[in-house]
């Protein structure tokens, strides 16, 4: 599992910040979070396909968070794309997903298909699940939590005393299917171990730091938080609905995550060690993001 942030900047993009977007490489798939402006040039720098994107979560209309959709799905479509691709974001997108497709001169082909969200789940799949839940920002915005999903551990020295023998029983039985053996039907729960706990990733988009955000982010691996301002324009991050990178490791530590990443940096930063520096006097593990920066997120030894 590995993130790739292809933009870190926030309303403005600068010689070396693009506009938000963040790729999951994860579960056989590319799953794109949010794509401003310049996003398929920075996946081309970053060596991603985006053909290989089948799904585009969109946190808020801003247009530093969707001008890039309308670019990728013309240039989906002059390279013969075929598959459809599914959109996700909050209530709305599918006027503004019609608006883009009238956007120039050129031939759809193929299906989009559109999904307006709200709080829960918003995609379960039999390996992973994502939900979103609305956050504080200016106007509607949701975070998205990406949940993987741990079949039980098979112990085999179980299976080979209840005189099950190696081959497809143990593949049903790790699916959570009973066998039978002779006259005896063997549960699953016979010979797998406890439930494991899949890797956690939370992804704020655009908020003002909120209590919403400690529960929703709970025991994450990796908390991707917007940290627009430092603690000298906090004044300016209430009044538009940002965070500071103090505030958002204040989150992380009440959260309970593994690690914190700062994105969406203000253009008047040219020197992000005071955001970092903020940051890590409340939460250790703590660092901001670069685009192009890649960080893989390990499985759990239990």
């Amino acid at each position: 599992m590995e993130i790739v942030f292809l933009g870190t900047s926030s309303a403005i993009p600068t010689n070396n910040r693009n506009h938000s977007a963040l790729a999951l490489k994860a579960f056989g798939e590319i799953i794109l979070f949010d794509c401003g402006e310049g996003t398929q040039r920075q996946m081309t720098r970053a060596r991603l396909s985006p053909m290989k994107i089948d799904r585009i979560f969109v946190t808020h209309f801003h247009g530093d968070h969707i001008l890039g959709i309308p670019g990728l799905i013309q240039s989906m479509a002059f390279r013969g794309r075929r598959d459809t691709l599914e959109i996700y974001g909050p209530p709305g997108i599918q006027e503004l997903l019609n608006s883009m497709k009238k956007l120039g001169y050129f031939a759809l082909s193929f299906n989009i298909a559109v999904h307006e969200i709200k709080d829960g789940t918003v995609l379960e799949e039999d390996d992973f699940k994502i939900s979103a839940q609305l956050m504080k920002h200016s106007v509607e915005n949701y975070a998205y939590c990406i949940e993987e999903k741990r079949d039980p551990k098979f112990i085999k020295e179980k299976a080979l005393k209840l005189g099950i023998k190696p081959g497809p029983a143990y593949g049903k039985l790790q699916s959570g299917l009973p066998v039978k053996i002779g006259n005896k039907i063997i549960k699953p729960e016979e010979v797998l171990g406890e439930k494991r706990r899949g890797r956690k990733l939370v992804y704020s988009g655009d908020t003002l730091a909120c209590e919403e955000m400690v529960g929703f982010s709970k025991d994450a691996d990796v908390l991707i938080h917007e940290s627009t301002f430092n603690n000298s324009h906090k004044e300016k991050a209430f009044e538009t609905g940002h965070s500071t990178a103090e505030m958002a490791a204040d989150i992380a530590k009440k959260a309970g995550v593994k690690s914190l990443v700062l994105t969406h940096i203000s253009t008047r930063y040219k020197d992000v060690k005071t955001l970092e520096m903020e940051a890590l006097n409340v939460f250790e593990d703590s660092v901001v993001a670069e685009d192009l920066m890649r960080l893989e997120v390990e499985q759990h030894d239990d």
